[in-house]
């Protein structure tokens, strides 16, 4: 977490490699960290890959009198990318578990297809040998 500040954007790529799923988080009542989000997917598609989980984000949904992104931006946005969108409140604790919770479903699913996809040999399973084991 760096909180998106530019002076850890190039260490923040390198933990791209490797991961799983992102979560990208902007401020509801800050247009510039909305728009910051793009450059975001950017480096998380040159880094990652475009096989990686992502959710989008709007947080602060408890300060709607501030709000300066409507929440239909952050649909858009989302619905652009094809990832799934939550506003929510960390201070309120609102939509949190649920929206890592999609982000957690989606990654196990992808990895238990992968897994079923391999040719996986079973321990269980006892075979007779042969003499010249084909």
């Amino acid at each position: 977490d760096t909180a998106g500040q530019e002076r850890f954007h190039t260490l923040s790529t390198s933990y791209f490699r490797g991961a799983q799923g992102f979560v990208l988080v902007y401020d509801i009542t800050n247009l510039k960290s909305f728009q910051s989000i793009t450059m975001w997917m950017s480096d998380i598609y040159e880094k990652a890959g475009d096989e990686v989980d992502v959710i989008l984000l709007g947080n602060k949904c408890d300060k709607e009198s501030e709000r300066v992104v409507p929440e239909q931006k952050g649909e858009k946005l989302a619905w652009e990318y094809g990832m799934p969108f939550f506003e929510t409140s960390a201070k309120e604790n609102v939509n949190i578990e649920h929206a890592f919770s999609v982000l957690t479903k989606e990654i196990l699913e992808k990895k238990s297809c992968v897994l079923h996809d391999l040719d996986v040999v079973s321990l269980n399973e006892t075979k007779k040998r042969t003499c010249c084991a084909f």
